[in-house]
């Protein structure tokens, strides 16, 4: 099985906004024309988004982005430094591929790519709590969860 993370192109707009309207993705993804405008503006007010559709097989199934977080103008970082933080989002938004570990390999794919960034010390990332897929994606790829500053955490 092979999962490849392809720049996202003016092409993937109409699927990104297909799989926002879903319920399994609207759920968590809130405010789809917030996400529409970051990708349409992404060479612009959003050029420090780095988007991605996920390809399973040579099937689009799914969305990531990473970014670097001092840039984003997004404060829940706590008590971690700015300086070499980064921090993703990502999604299946075809249905038959939930539940299949997938999530896990985007998470672990993205994150291979994130640390490999000399200036990377370390990704942050902050799904709500009752996203229980999430959550378990973050945890299996050795994310630790910081109480204190309510998020999840991955050093160098």
């Amino acid at each position: 099985m092979t999962l490849i993370l392809k720049q996202f192109m003016d092409t993937d707009i109409p699927l990104f906004e297909k799989w926002l309207k879903k319920s399994h993705v609207a759920k968590w993804y809130h405010d789809p024309e917030d996400w529409l405008l970051e990708v349409t503006e992404r060479a612009d007010a959003f050029h420090f988004l780095h988007h991605f559709i996920v390809s399973w097989n040579g099937q689009s199934i799914g969305f990531c982005q990473y970014y670097f977080f001092s840039e984003s103008g997004e404060e829940w970082h706590g008590t971690h430094s700015l300086k070499g933080t980064y921090s993703i989002d990502y999604m299946i938004g075809e249905e038959l591929f939930l539940g299949k570990g997938i999530g896990k390999a985007i998470v672990a794919e993205l994150t291979d790519y994130i640390m490999a960034f000399t200036d990377c010390e370390r990704i942050i990332v902050q799904p709500e709590p009752e996203n229980l897929a999430s959550c378990g994606a973050l945890l299996s790829n050795r994310y630790v969860f910081d109480e204190v500053n309510e998020l999840f955490l991955k050093e160098k």
